[in-house]
């Protein structure tokens, strides 16, 4: 059958309608499109900062006793969202080199987006050398919370000049001979030197009271519905782990000794409701080499800058034992934390999972079975045979 001229221009009408719908559809959506781009150039500088324009100079806050700088954004500035209560006295500290970027991106993003991105504490990292600008910029676009990056003093650093060398050199000779990791290592020294008794003074961190340790390439598995920092304001915790283990006996032959010796001359500093049973199984005779892994740690600065905690490090200090022998931080945190404040205020995160090289905790607990962890429970070092977990446990059972 053939169309008919009126059936024809009826169809031609119609298509040419659609067009114009088409067309105008089109132009209202590039407007409305436009419209927000231009919004959101305007609130967004190269950083990712919601509500600041981009500053006119990324200069670095790498300083050694100056005055912290002001943060670069206020709370009102990040526009985070409610949290319910206001945030703790709180940062994370990061120490870290420029060779490390790719693990401190990798640690940084994982926490932001596990926990950070919904209360903006703050980040400080430290270096024993001025952090480069590519470090600086890869780091302060992975959030919104602001970012100081600051340089370590070197007699903070580095091996003090009063260290017999030849001893020092005949202890490091001696463990690399034995095979202990880092046994040969005078910057593995320098840290964790640095880490038991001078980073909680940096100026950079003396605005703050509570701070979270972070390491390059660590895992979080567990989204957090709650601020551990907050958490531990509120219960007046001390020190909080995830993970607890035995140290190696031939980096730490002479710690319990010099210990010992501390009790005796400081014993007003020993607190009566502490927590010797996680340290010695024979009432301080002797240490069971159990520590908390420090490279996970959520603590209270005030502490460790306390009269009690000062004299504990000095004594340390003042034997050469960081540098003869090679004492880590972690047992000297733990040995601390057990005898200098009650077993009530040291706290274990159950709910946090974390992974360092091949060590890890993953909760076994309602946040796993609620589909928050990203981690196989059955894969933890809780039960492992050289985990000290269990002594934690049974100081409350």
């Amino acid at each position: 059958m053939t169309a008919s001229p009126i059936m024809v221009l009826s169809l031609r009408r119609l298509v040419a309608i659609s067009i114009a719908v088409v067309i105008s559809l089109h132009y209202l959506l590039v407007v409305v499109f436009k419209k927000d781009i231009d919004v959101v150039s305007t609130v967004t500088d190269f950083g990712g900062r919601i509500g600041l324009t981009k500053p006119a100079s990324k200069e670095p806050t790498n300083i050694l006793f100056s005055p912290p700088p002001q943060f670069k954004q206020s709370t009102s500035e990040v526009a985070l969202p409610n949290t319910g209560s206001e945030r703790a006295n709180a940062t994370f500290v990061f120490l870290c080199r420029n060779s490390d970027l790719a693990g401190v991106v990798s640690s940084i993003q994982q926490m932001e987006d596990r926990f950070n991105r919904k209360h903006g504490y703050p980040w400080v990292l430290l270096n024993e050398e001025p952090f480069t600008e590519e470090f600086k910029t890869r780091v302060e676009v992975l959030t919104n919370s602001p970012v100081h990056f600051g340089v370590i003093p070197p007699e903070h650093w580095y091996q003090p000049d009063w260290i017999d060398e030849e001893q020092a050199k005949a202890g490091r000779l001696r463990m690399t001979d034995q095979g202990i990791i880092y046994g040969g290592s005078v910057p593995y020294r320098n840290m964790c030197r640095f880490n038991s008794g001078f980073f909680f003074h940096h100026e950079l961190l003396k605005p703050y009271k509570y701070y979270w340790r972070v390491e390059p390439e660590v895992k979080y598995f567990c989204d957090l519905d709650y601020d551990p920092f907050k958490f531990m304001e509120e219960n007046k915790k001390v020190y909080g782990f995830t993970i607890a283990l035995l140290e190696w006996e031939p980096t730490i032959t002479t710690l319990w000794k010099h210990v010992k010796e501390f009790s005796k001359k400081y014993p007003e500093y020993i607190n009566p409701k502490g927590s010797m049973e996680f340290l010695s199984d024979d009432q301080g005779e002797s240490y069971n080499l159990c520590h908390y892994w420090s490279n996970f740690e959520i603590a209270d600065m005030d502490f460790w800058r306390s009269d009690a905690y000062q004299a504990f490090f000095e004594h340390l200090e003042s034997t050469g034992g960081f540098y003869y022998e090679r004492w880590g931080d972690a047992p000297v945190h733990s040995i601390a934390a057990s005898l200098l404040a009650r077993k009530d205020q040291i706290h274990f995160f159950e709910d946090i999972g974390y992974r360092h090289e091949w060590i890890q905790h993953c909760p076994n607990t309602e946040s796993w079975w609620k589909g928050k962890c990203a981690c196989d429970p059955s894969d933890s070092f809780d039960d492992h045979y050289n985990s000290c977990l269990s002594r934690y446990k049974r100081m409350f059972s």
